[in-house]
């Protein structure tokens, strides 16, 4: 029986949480404890163990994950998604994932690469008459607005015309509209759940499947009780898609397409890489634990996803004592994952600071340690939106890199944002220019 012994960390307490306070706090403690270290908790009941080695998280996501449940910081989750895929746990989180799965499957997800074409070409046409004026535009929210667009289309298709059409524009635009993720915004997000029971009563009543995903949840039945979900869980789950869809995808671009702009040489690479090219939906049949090596597109997304993961902190709680890196973990630990600290590791990483998208090719890839890159989570909670994100972030990647190069017209680095996504603190402006 291991000694026990807890582990190193600051006197002062602290209530780790997705913040920009918390980021000082794990970054001051990992350089003076190293990867494994405690922090007193101010209003919990279990401290916070911060984690930052690849085999301890591995024992916490995969190989001892019975014993660690969703953790601490999940309260302004709930109020915005109810008890969606992202915040449910135990069987609830077991039967829904295994009705949503069939829908994020590699033929599933080629499925709707028609859409993601469409939208990105409709963009393209409309950044092209920036191109020609040089009038800088808002990045940020233009990538918002598309992601979006995507996501809601996959999810309601023609319903989503009807409901522009009935309320003079789609209600759920707010989420490009307004940045804040604070209280009310949750409110004002909530209160569009009547649209989305709305759509699944009209489909009801006019007996109609549509080929998205909300007639596939609909039409989803649980292998045990053969079970439909209820309409609780329909409208947390499609509110959940929405969010998560959205806001992910859109931030990796935005930082890809800055990224890129102060790395000639990596962008030179990548207009080589597309030139040419199709619009490929990108193979995803074997995303089940981790991203697969793929080719220069792919590997440029994956290295903005190294550098800059959407959730950037997360944790779970342990039911039972356990012990992490020779330390004691208690009942109650609130365990907390930093993908952000995570990929920034000399440990694990060459230069890890720097922009090097060939860390991603498939040689580099199998020799690294697969719990060194958590940009979707691992393990049975391994993101099932991963395939779908990759697809559609590559095809857009692909589609704007042939026509044009983009450059940052802001006259200060961008900074970071560490809340519930890490995000541009400002809205990213950026010139496009038609190439030739």
């Amino acid at each position: 029986m291991a000694e026990a012994v807890l582990a190193p960390g600051p006197q002062e307490r602290h209530d780790l949480d997705a913040d920009d306070e918390s980021l000082r706090v794990l970054q001051y403690s990992l350089g003076h404890y190293g990867n494994t270290f405690r922090v007193p908790s101010l209003t919990r009941v279990g401290d916070g163990l911060v984690i930052n080695d690849p085999e301890d998280i591995r024992r916490v996501l995969l190989t001892r994950r019975s014993n660690y449940v969703k953790g601490a910081g999940l309260e302004r989750v709930r109020m915005l998604l109810g008890n969606g895929l992202i915040v449910s746990d135990g069987d609830l989180w077991s039967r829904q994932r295994r009705m949503l799965q069939p829908a994020f499957q590699g033929s599933a997800i080629r499925a709707f690469a028609p859409l993601i074409q469409d939208v990105n070409a409709a963009l393209v046409e409309r950044w092209a008459s920036h191109a020609r004026t040089g009038e800088a535009i808002n990045l940020t929210q233009e990538l918002s607005a598309v992601a979006l667009d995507i996501v809601l289309r996959a999810l309601f298709s023609v319903d989503l015309d009807r409901l522009i059409r009935v309320e003079g524009k789609s209600p759920f635009d707010l989420l490009a509209e307004d940045s804040q993720r604070d209280l009310r915004f949750a409110a004002r997000f909530r209160a569009l759940a009547p649209f989305v029971r709305g759509i699944i009563a009209s489909r009801r009543q006019e007996s109609r499947t549509e080929p998205d995903w909300l007639s596939m949840m609909m039409q989803a039945r649980d292998k045990g009780s053969n079970e439909p979900m209820s309409d609780r869980a329909l409208v947390d789950e499609a509110m959940t898609l929405i969010v998560a869809g959205h806001e992910t995808t859109a931030s990796t671009l935005n930082w890809t397409w800055y990224l890129l702009s102060q790395h000639p040489q990596v962008e030179r690479e990548l207009h080589s890489a597309v030139q040419g090219s199709s619009q490929p939906c990108t193979t995803t049949d074997d995303m089940q634990g981790e991203p697969a090596a793929g080719g220069y597109v792919e590997q440029v997304l994956q290295e903005a996803l190294r550098l800059y993961p959407p959730v950037w902190l997360f944790s779970r709680r342990a039911i039972e004592d356990d012990f992490l890196a020779g330390y004691h973990v208690p009942a109650g630990t609130d365990v907390f994952i930093s993908p952000y600290l995570l990929h920034r590791s000399a440990e694990h990483w060459e230069r890890p600071e720097e922009f090097l998208p060939g860390r991603f090719d498939p040689a580099a890839v199998a020799a690294r340690n697969r719990f060194a890159y958590l940009p979707f989570s691992a393990g049975p909670r391994f993101c099932i939106g991963a395939g779908f994100a990759m697809a559609e972030m590559a095809m857009h990647l692909t589609m704007v890199a042939q026509r044009f190069r983009l450059q940052y017209a802001g006259s200060e680095p961008v900074e970071p944002e560490f809340q519930i996504n890490l995000r541009t603190r400002h809205p990213v402006p950026m010139r496009l220019v038609a190439r030739p």
